[in-house]
Protein backbone atom coordinates (compact mmCIF):
# COMPACT_ATOMS: atom_id res chain seq x y z
CA UNK A 1 0.00 0.00 0.00
CA UNK A 2 1.15 3.53 -0.78
CA UNK A 3 1.20 5.69 2.37
CA UNK A 4 2.72 8.93 0.99
CA UNK A 5 4.16 10.47 -2.15
CA UNK A 6 6.94 13.01 -2.56
CA UNK A 7 7.56 14.25 -6.08
CA UNK A 8 6.84 16.95 -8.64
CA UNK A 9 3.36 18.16 -9.54
CA UNK A 10 3.18 17.72 -13.31
CA UNK A 11 -0.53 18.09 -14.16
CA UNK A 12 -4.07 18.73 -12.93
CA UNK A 13 -6.04 16.65 -15.45
CA UNK A 14 -9.48 17.29 -13.95
CA UNK A 15 -10.87 19.29 -11.02
CA UNK A 16 -10.16 17.29 -7.88
CA UNK A 17 -7.10 15.48 -9.27
CA UNK A 18 -3.37 15.96 -9.58
CA UNK A 19 -0.60 13.92 -11.18
CA UNK A 20 2.58 13.67 -9.12
CA UNK A 21 5.76 12.42 -10.77
CA UNK A 22 7.88 10.27 -8.46
CA UNK A 23 11.14 9.23 -10.15
CA UNK A 24 9.54 8.98 -13.59
CA UNK A 25 6.23 7.39 -12.50
CA UNK A 26 3.15 9.63 -12.61
CA UNK A 27 0.68 8.89 -9.81
CA UNK A 28 -2.87 10.16 -10.31
CA UNK A 29 -4.18 11.41 -6.96
CA UNK A 30 -7.67 12.59 -6.00
CA UNK A 31 -7.71 15.15 -3.21
CA UNK A 32 -9.93 17.63 -1.35
CA UNK A 33 -9.88 21.21 -2.63
CA UNK A 34 -7.83 22.43 0.36
CA UNK A 35 -5.02 19.99 -0.46
CA UNK A 36 -5.11 20.79 -4.18
CA UNK A 37 -4.98 24.53 -3.48
CA UNK A 38 -1.91 24.04 -1.32
CA UNK A 39 0.05 22.07 -3.94
CA UNK A 40 1.00 25.19 -5.89
CA UNK A 41 1.87 25.46 -9.57
CA UNK A 42 2.97 22.63 -11.86
CA UNK A 43 6.67 21.93 -11.51
CA UNK A 44 6.50 22.39 -7.72
CA UNK A 45 7.88 19.69 -5.42
CA UNK A 46 5.02 18.34 -3.31
CA UNK A 47 4.34 15.86 -0.51
CA UNK A 48 0.98 14.22 0.23
CA UNK A 49 -0.24 11.64 2.73
CA UNK A 50 -2.00 8.90 0.76
CA UNK A 51 -4.92 6.56 1.34
CA UNK A 52 -4.85 3.66 -1.16
CA UNK A 53 -8.39 2.59 -2.02
CA UNK A 54 -8.65 -0.84 -3.65
CA UNK A 55 -11.76 -1.75 -5.64
CA UNK A 56 -12.50 -4.70 -7.90
CA UNK A 57 -11.87 -2.63 -11.01
CA UNK A 58 -9.31 -0.04 -9.87
CA UNK A 59 -6.74 1.12 -7.33
CA UNK A 60 -7.38 4.77 -6.50
CA UNK A 61 -5.03 7.06 -4.58
CA UNK A 62 -6.40 9.84 -2.36
CA UNK A 63 -3.93 12.52 -1.25
CA UNK A 64 -4.01 14.83 1.77
CA UNK A 65 -1.83 17.70 2.90
CA UNK A 66 -1.96 16.58 6.56
CA UNK A 67 -2.22 13.27 8.37
CA UNK A 68 -5.35 14.38 10.26
CA UNK A 69 -7.15 14.88 6.91
CA UNK A 70 -6.32 11.30 5.95
CA UNK A 71 -7.51 10.02 9.35
CA UNK A 72 -10.82 11.90 8.93
CA UNK A 73 -11.18 10.52 5.39
CA UNK A 74 -10.67 6.96 6.66
CA UNK A 75 -13.13 7.52 9.52
CA UNK A 76 -15.70 8.80 7.03
CA UNK A 77 -15.18 5.77 4.77
CA UNK A 78 -15.98 3.54 7.75
CA UNK A 79 -19.38 5.21 8.20
CA UNK A 80 -22.42 3.51 6.68
CA UNK A 81 -23.23 4.72 3.17
CA UNK A 82 -20.17 6.96 2.78
CA UNK A 83 -17.99 6.31 -0.27
CA UNK A 84 -14.80 8.08 -1.34
CA UNK A 85 -16.64 10.77 -3.35
CA UNK A 86 -18.81 11.85 -0.41
CA UNK A 87 -15.87 11.65 2.02
CA UNK A 88 -13.86 13.95 -0.29
CA UNK A 89 -16.81 16.33 -0.62
CA UNK A 90 -17.08 16.56 3.18
CA UNK A 91 -13.34 17.27 3.57
CA UNK A 92 -13.50 19.80 0.73
CA UNK A 93 -16.21 21.68 2.64
CA UNK A 94 -14.95 21.16 6.21
CA UNK A 95 -11.46 21.04 7.71
CA UNK A 96 -10.77 18.22 10.20
CA UNK A 97 -11.15 20.73 13.04
CA UNK A 98 -14.48 22.00 11.67
CA UNK A 99 -15.72 18.43 11.21
CA UNK A 100 -14.67 17.49 14.76
CA UNK A 101 -16.39 20.59 16.14
CA UNK A 102 -19.58 19.76 14.23
CA UNK A 103 -19.52 16.22 15.64
CA UNK A 104 -18.86 17.40 19.21
CA UNK A 105 -21.66 19.97 19.02
CA UNK A 106 -24.15 17.73 17.15
CA UNK A 107 -24.24 20.40 14.46
CA UNK A 108 -26.45 18.88 11.76
CA UNK A 109 -26.68 22.18 9.87
CA UNK A 110 -22.92 22.37 9.27
CA UNK A 111 -22.85 18.88 7.74
CA UNK A 112 -25.86 19.81 5.59
CA UNK A 113 -23.69 22.47 3.91
CA UNK A 114 -21.96 19.61 2.06
CA UNK A 115 -23.60 18.93 -1.33
CA UNK A 116 -25.41 15.59 -1.19
CA UNK A 117 -25.80 15.52 2.62
CA UNK A 118 -29.36 15.91 3.92
CA UNK A 119 -30.55 16.16 7.51
CA UNK A 120 -31.04 12.41 8.00
CA UNK A 121 -27.62 11.55 6.55
CA UNK A 122 -26.01 14.30 8.64
CA UNK A 123 -27.65 13.08 11.87
CA UNK A 124 -26.54 9.49 11.19
CA UNK A 125 -23.00 10.63 10.35
CA UNK A 126 -22.76 12.61 13.59
CA UNK A 127 -23.65 9.50 15.58
CA UNK A 128 -21.22 7.25 13.71
CA UNK A 129 -18.33 9.72 13.69
CA UNK A 130 -18.43 10.17 17.47
CA UNK A 131 -17.16 6.60 17.76
CA UNK A 132 -14.76 6.80 14.79
CA UNK A 133 -13.02 10.16 15.20
CA UNK A 134 -10.36 10.73 17.84
CA UNK A 135 -12.05 13.89 19.07
CA UNK A 136 -9.90 16.51 20.81
CA UNK A 137 -11.07 18.70 23.64
CA UNK A 138 -11.95 21.81 21.61
CA UNK A 139 -13.22 23.78 24.57
CA UNK A 140 -9.91 25.37 25.50
CA UNK A 141 -9.15 22.90 28.28
CA UNK A 142 -12.23 23.35 30.39
CA UNK A 143 -12.19 20.60 32.99
CA UNK A 144 -15.92 19.89 32.83
CA UNK A 145 -16.16 19.76 29.00
CA UNK A 146 -15.31 16.09 28.56
CA UNK A 147 -17.90 15.11 31.16
CA UNK A 148 -20.55 17.26 29.45
CA UNK A 149 -19.71 15.74 26.07
CA UNK A 150 -19.84 12.19 27.43
CA UNK A 151 -23.18 12.85 29.20
CA UNK A 152 -24.64 13.98 25.89
CA UNK A 153 -23.20 10.91 24.16
CA UNK A 154 -24.61 8.56 26.83
CA UNK A 155 -28.01 10.24 26.58
CA UNK A 156 -27.92 9.84 22.79
CA UNK A 157 -27.01 6.14 23.15
CA UNK A 158 -29.89 5.61 25.62
CA UNK A 159 -32.36 7.21 23.20
CA UNK A 160 -31.08 5.04 20.35
CA UNK A 161 -31.70 1.98 22.56
CA UNK A 162 -35.27 3.22 23.09
CA UNK A 163 -35.77 3.10 19.32
CA UNK A 164 -35.58 6.77 18.37
CA UNK A 165 -34.04 7.77 15.02
CA UNK A 166 -30.82 9.87 14.87
CA UNK A 167 -32.60 12.92 13.41
CA UNK A 168 -35.28 12.78 16.14
CA UNK A 169 -32.58 12.54 18.82
CA UNK A 170 -30.56 15.43 17.37
CA UNK A 171 -33.66 17.63 17.36
CA UNK A 172 -34.65 16.64 20.90
CA UNK A 173 -31.19 17.36 22.33
CA UNK A 174 -30.66 20.57 20.36
CA UNK A 175 -31.67 23.00 23.10
CA UNK A 176 -30.53 20.86 26.03
CA UNK A 177 -28.49 22.36 28.87
CA UNK A 178 -24.78 21.61 28.19
CA UNK A 179 -24.12 20.96 31.89
CA UNK A 180 -27.04 18.58 32.46
CA UNK A 181 -26.57 15.00 33.68
CA UNK A 182 -27.38 11.97 31.51
CA UNK A 183 -30.70 11.44 33.32
CA UNK A 184 -31.70 15.11 32.92
CA UNK A 185 -30.78 15.05 29.23
CA UNK A 186 -32.79 11.85 28.60
CA UNK A 187 -35.84 13.18 30.50
CA UNK A 188 -35.73 16.51 28.63
CA UNK A 189 -35.29 14.77 25.27
CA UNK A 190 -38.19 12.37 25.95
CA UNK A 191 -40.47 15.30 26.85
CA UNK A 192 -39.48 16.98 23.59
CA UNK A 193 -39.97 13.80 21.55
CA UNK A 194 -43.42 13.17 23.05
CA UNK A 195 -44.44 16.78 22.40
CA UNK A 196 -43.39 16.52 18.73
CA UNK A 197 -45.26 13.26 18.01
Amino acid sequence: MIGSLRGVLIDRPTPGEAIIDVHGVGYRVSAPTSTLAGLGATGTEVFVHVHTHVREDAIVLFGFAHGDERRCFEALLGAHGVGPSLALAILSALSPAALSTAVLEDDVDTLCLVPGVGKKTAARLLLELKARLDLPNLSGGSADAPAAGSARGEARAALVELGYAPDEIAGALEGADAGASVEELVRAALRELVRNR
